[in-house]
């Protein structure tokens, strides 16, 4: 069993906009079921497919399986079996120890800047980048899972 603590924050855009980036990976993802107790989640990025099962969020913890399927099995999952897909690129830019995952998302999301970094412990202490802005980690209108339903273009 795997653990993922993660902790989300807004990107200055003005900032990001003008800062040297890496090839970002264009993803494609959606949900084929979500509640408080667990998510099941369908991927494609980078010419591969994955399937992802997230437990309940404690915190900025939770648990998660992630298996590599065929892009032919995630094609159909996502169009048989789950609703609207998100659309996003995501950047990898590290930081000191850290890699921070930017989602510069597309389609209903379009607009919304999203950094996400990994952590080995809860209290852990990590550089944040000039980009960074307001802490969202609690906040689940920022969860993918979320923003499938409730897109962020819908927000008043």
């Amino acid at each position: 069993m795997a653990k993922e603590i993660e902790r989300k924050f807004l990107v200055n855009k003005s900032i990001w906009d003008n800062i040297k980036k890496p090839e970002g990976n264009h993803i494609i993802q959606a949900y084929i079921y979500t509640s408080i107790e667990k998510t099941i989640r369908v991927r494609i990025t980078k010419g591969k497919g994955f399937l992802t099962i997230k437990g309940k969020t404690e915190g900025i913890a939770r648990t998660e399986y992630e298996y590599e399927i065929p892009v032919s099995d995630a094609k159909n999952l996502i169009t048989n079996f789950s609703g609207p897909s998100i659309d996003k690129i995501r950047y990898a830019i590290p930081v000191n120890n850290h890699i921070w995952e930017v989602d510069v998302f597309l389609g209903n999301n379009k607009g919304l800047l999203v950094a996400e970094i990994e952590l080995k412990t809860e209290d852990e202490v990590f550089e944040k980048p000039s980009w960074i802005g307001k802490e969202v980690s609690h906040d689940k209108r920022y969860y993918n899972a979320s923003l499938e339903s409730n897109p962020f273009s819908n927000w008043k």
